[in-house]
Parts: C-alpha cells; structure tokens; sequence
C-alpha cells in the first residue's frame, strides 16, 4: 500500500504524527487497551496484562456472558477490583485527541476501551465499542447507575427502586457489539482522510476488521508490539503512545 515506515524514536514519532494531522482534513482515531495503559490501566494481552495474571478462573471465563448469569457475585467481584478504574486520569494521548477534536481536526474517536478516559479529557465524539463501567444498567427497569455506585455495593448489586440485578453496559464474551455504535463507527473510518490506529493488538475482531473500511489518504498505526495489520500502513510508529501524542 505504501512506504511503510516504522519509527521507534518517541520524538521523531510525535514529530511524523504532528505533520500527519496538520496535512489531514479530517483524522479519525481508532484505539484499544494500549492508549490507557500509561494511565496505569493494565491491558490484556502484554505480558503484565490481565490474561498473564492468576485468577481463579481465566479473565476470559469471568467476563463472558456466561459467567455473569451463572457466578455473579465472582463476576462483580473481578469487576469491581479489575475493569473498574475510578483512580485513573487522562494521559497525554487522550488530552491531544480532546484537544485537536476541538480544533476541528479529530472527527471521532471509535475506542475498544470501558473506561471513560477519552470523556474525562474532553472529547465528545467517542464511539465505545465495548461499552463503558460508567454505565450499569439495571435489567429489570433500566435505571442507569454509575461506576462509583457499583464501587459502594457489595455482592451482586440490585436495583434500589425494583430490585432486578444491575448489569455493566460492557459487551461481554458471548455478546454482541452495539449495532448503532458499530455503522457509526464505519462511516466515521470509511470518510475521514487520517486514520490513526493506537495501543490495539489488532486481534479482537469484529473491532479489528473496521480498518478495512478506510477509504483515505493514510493510516497510521502506533503500537509497541508489530500488528496483524502493520503491512496495511502508510507509517508505524513502534514506540509509548503518549509520547507519539505528545505534541
């Protein structure tokens, strides 16, 4: 497709990215685990993230479908101390996407994360893929409880007003992506001249199967580990991706 320039210098990354967005009409921006991890966040599948840690059951079981219908309290338990992360603050990489969205460059941010960073740094236009732990649903009545209300229950937490069981609006294994936020997040990619691609492995699909529906100018990816999809970019930037933002 193109050139395929990898830049692994942090300064020279933010230098590329810089130039990139100045010469882009419109730059979408399609992040997973990564973009949060110099939040203190941990990702999955690094090898400090969560699938290399011990738990009773694999992360994979405890946050399927399944386990929360059949072992609920376990389920919250591992919500509570793993997904939810309310000490958490922006990095530099959601604070430059808030920042050059308001400059009318950023069009959207489409994000496999559940965390709420990209909100908490000012963006408005975020796609969340997976769903956010800022948003608890309760499945009888659908009153909507926040993150910091499931942090002050305990066991498996219910509803106040009806007492039906309170579910995490995060797609779970065995569920399925949000269609509306799914089409938005295609015709944001398929439009934009820019996309840049950060701290996603590029594994989970249907998540990683978006980047066929560019249509632009140039891709950029910026992950520290090589991508299924690196062959797909115009320039891969190999380095910390706050660093890459940090202009």
């Amino acid at each position: 497709m193109a050139e395929n320039k990898v830049v692994t210098d942090p300064m020279e990354a933010a230098a590329e990215l810089s130039h990139a967005v100045d010469e882009a009409g419109s730059v979408v921006f399609f992040g997973g685990a990564g973009v949060s991890t110099a939040s203190g966040i941990p990702d999955f599948r690094s090898p400090d993230g969560l699938y290399s840690q011990r738990f009773a059951y694999p992360p994979e079981t405890m946050l399927s479908h399944e386990f929360y219908e059949t072992h609920p309290e376990e389920f919250f338990d591992f919500y509570r101390s793993k997904m939810i992360a309310l000490w958490a603050k922006p990095n530099r990489a959601h604070e430059k996407l808030a920042e050059l969205e308001a400059a009318g460059k950023v069009r959207a941010v489409v994000t496999q994360n559940i965390d709420g960073l990209h909100q908490m740094a000012g963006s408005k236009n975020v796609l969340e893929l997976h769903g956010s732990v800022h948003r608890n649903v309760c499945r009888r009545c659908g009153h909507v409880y926040s993150a910091e209300w499931v942090m002050q229950t305990q066991g498996v937490p219910v509803c106040p007003s009806c007492g039906g069981r309170v579910k995490p609006d995060v797609v779970l294994y065995g569920e399925s992506l949000d269609d509306g936020v799914m089409a938005e997040s295609v015709r944001s990619i398929a439009s934009c001249d820019l996309l840049v691609i950060g701290g996603t492995s590029l594994v989970v699909w249907p998540a990683a199967g978006l980047v066929r529906y560019f249509q632009g100018d140039r891709v950029i990816i910026c992950n520290l580990e090589p991508t299924p999809q690196d062959s797909l970019a115009d320039l891969v930037l190999a380095c910390d991706i706050a660093r890459a933002f940090d202009f």
